[in-house]
């Protein structure tokens, strides 16, 4: 296991966001570099599901993937990556709809997700620039994405293909590898880095201490990158 040290804006760079779209954070920047030091995307096929500003699409492209194929729920974010991949001269095909229609464009060589993995609470605000709550709430579990997601992305998978997932420790990383395990891929975690709480662990602060899943005062979380291969 491999412990990225980069900050966001290292990785990232500085694709335009608009105020309905979820900002780039440092899952984003994990992902991207695990992303990147796999070698698995020149000359092959990727997926990038829950793109949102289409930040790790545009980084498989530079990367020099064959192909990207990036999927939001959001038109807002659907109009934001195609806006971020004509203005850095990249070819991603972005289509409106659920993860779940990546099976329409595959199988694929490498998939890639940051998908919604917070835990949910009605009575948690979230300050505006955070972008649209389906961004982040993800069933009280934080799971609501993650277990259809594990047990669906081996048909997106060409032979000997890879998905890359990235989460918080409060959304079970350990179920994520079982789970992945279970679709009968070869899983485990790859990358991991304490950052500090975002805005919306912020909001979410008090409930997680009400529920015994944050030790109080604390305001800080592991996040994640577990990697699948088709065995």
């Amino acid at each position: 296991m491999t412990t990225a040290i980069q900050d966001a804006d290292t990785v990232l760079g500085v694709p335009t966001i608009t105020p309905d779209v979820y900002p780039p954070q440092h899952d984003s920047a994990l992902l991207i570099d695990v992303m990147r030091s796999t070698g698995r995307v020149p000359g092959n096929r990727v997926a990038d599901l829950c793109t949102g500003s289409g930040v790790v699409g545009l980084a498989a492209a530079a990367t020099g993937a064959a192909d990207v194929t990036a999927l939001d729920l959001s038109a807002d974010a659907v109009r934001c990556a195609r806006g971020n991949a004509a203005a850095a001269g990249l070819n991603v095909d972005v289509h409106l709809g659920s993860w779940a229609r990546a099976v329409e464009f595959g199988p694929f060589d490498v998939v890639t997700c940051n998908p919604p993995y917070v835990p949910f609470d009605d009575g948690a605000d979230v300050v505006p620039i955070a972008g649209p709550s389906t961004a982040w709430n993800a069933g009280r579990d934080g799971r609501l994405v993650l277990d259809p997601l594990c047990e669906n992305v081996p048909s997106m998978l060409a032979d000997g293909g890879t998905v890359l997932i990235v989460q918080s420790e409060f959304a079970g990383i350990g179920a994520t590898v079982r789970a992945l395990r279970a679709a009968g891929l070869r899983a485990d975690v790859v990358a991991e880095q304490l950052i500090p709480f975002g805005p919306v662990m912020s909001a979410r602060a008090e409930w997680l201490e009400r529920e015994g899943l944050l030790p109080r005062g604390r305001r800080e979380e592991w996040i994640a990158v577990i990697r699948g291969d088709v065995r």
